[in-house]
């Protein structure tokens, strides 16, 4: 924008929302090393759709961000000038226990709606792994943890949703309670678009009792057969586990698969037992029964500050084969990745050393997707080094039919290619 036009932006924006709302943006708001003009605060959808009209006039491109615990995933933006602050939106709106529904507003962290829902012996089934993360992150990013594997996802627990589209409209889509129906359900289109479709400024979720009782059962396996046999049993086994997950610290390490059980006090424990010997069995090694989480449980291998890390994702029942593969493929690479994850869901996520090499890396990212596509499964870096991110598509191949449709849905939403220009899939 030419100086003027940014002048009259800023002063539009500053009548808008007031001047207090808006600051110059400073390295610490760069995206993937892309730093905007400025950084608006709002607190509330009305505010989303003030600062989203001027946005639309002057042709602003736009990124929301909440806490900023995923802000640097996908790739980094075509440009932006405004990044729009939505940490200040960070309200629990209305908890309705009897009929195990929360509302929240976007910069709501996780772990405040869990503390306000606990209170009536309910939760909200999203494990986060991030300090911090806030409701409209998860719903941007797609973001869950253990507990999918019983309770679904983001977009299984998301029943209604606000939000501003790229011309300042504010939209909603669902309600109030479960079974409402009318209508299609935008949430689920929202639900892992990154911030490229509009931007979210409040959520409604369903929510599940507190359990009264958990027990853990945890296996050590010596090679990814034995693995894949342990899971196999878990899933397979009518003890029905509210998580499934595995741990391996580098290739060649012992793994460990672990189950999470909850219900009533003592019908729990027996349960975990009599699924701990069926595992042995399976296995052929000694299964445990735990009071507690492993320290590693619900945690990814890496952080956004630390390596390269890795998303990948096949049939459950191949997740022995995953490992298995995987490990011979870093060989090759020369490289020694830790891998953790929900395999029951047969999705892992891998921690590469930041000290390796980008064409290195570059070599894991193409092994590991010739090895997921063979279990019609994918690979996506998550989260990586400017000189990685140059080596390799961060999102990896994507079928043609697919990748027309999202660009058609993005056209829809965002014609004048305002809100995350390039961040996703394909550079939409």
């Amino acid at each position: 924008m030419a100086t003027r036009t940014e002048d009259a932006a800023r002063a539009d924006l500053s009548a808008a929302l007031g001047a207090e709302r808006i600051r110059d943006a400073g390295e610490a708001d760069a995206v993937n090393g892309v730093r905007p003009h400025w950084v608006a605060s709002v607190t509330d959808t009305e505010q989303t759709a003030a600062a989203m009209r001027v946005a639309s006039e002057y042709g602003l491109r736009v990124i929301p961000r909440g806490a900023g615990s995923r802000i640097g995933r996908g790739n980094a933006p075509d440009a932006v000038e405004l990044l729009l602050d939505l940490s200040g939106a960070d309200e629990v709106l209305e908890h309705a226990a009897g009929d195990l529904v929360v509302r929240a507003r976007a910069g709501t962290p996780i772990a405040e709606v869990q503390r306000v829902v606990s209170g009536a012996g309910q939760q909200l089934s999203i494990d986060q792994p991030l300090a911090g993360s806030t409701v409209g992150g998860v719903i941007a990013t797609g973001a869950t943890g253990p507990g999918r594997h019983l309770f679904g996802g983001v977009r299984d627990l998301l029943i209604g949703i606000t939000v501003v589209r790229a011309d300042g409209v504010v939209t909603a889509s669902g309600g109030k309670v479960v079974k409402n129906v009318a209508g299609y359900d935008l949430g689920k289109l929202y639900t892992g678009s990154y911030g490229t479709l509009g931007v979210i400024t409040e959520a409604i979720f369903r929510l599940h009792p507190l359990a009264a009782e958990y027990r853990w059962v945890s296996v050590t396996v010596p090679e990814a057969g034995a693995a894949g046999a342990a899971v196999h049993a878990l899933r397979s086994s009518q003890a029905m586990p509210t998580a499934i997950e595995v741990n391996r610290d580098e290739p060649g390490a012992p793994i460990t698969v672990c189950a999470q059980l909850d219900g009533r006090p003592e019908a729990t424990d027996r349960r975990a037992r009599e699924l701990a010997e069926a595992v042995g069995t399976a296995t052929g090694s000694s299964g445990d029964v735990l009071e507690a989480a492993p320290t590693w449980w619900g945690d990814d291998p890496f952080d956004a500050s630390c390596g390269t890390g890795l998303r990948l994702g096949v049939e459950p029942a191949a997740i022995g084969s995953l490992l298995g593969e995987a490990q011979q493929v870093a060989e090759r690479c020369g490289l020694s990745p830790a891998i953790r994850g929900s395999a029951g869901l047969g999705v892992v996520h891998a921690r590469v050393p930041e000290d390796a090499e980008p064409a290195a890396v570059a070599e894991l990212v193409r092994g590991l997707r010739a090895v997921t596509a063979a279990h019609g499964g994918y690979a996506v870096v998550v989260c990586a080094s400017a000189a990685v991110r140059a080596a390799v598509d961060v999102w990896g191949p994507v079928a043609d039919g697919a990748l027309a449709l999202m660009r058609r849905t993005k056209d829809q939403f965002d014609p004048e290619r305002l809100l995350s220009p390039g961040r996703f899939v394909g550079g939409i």
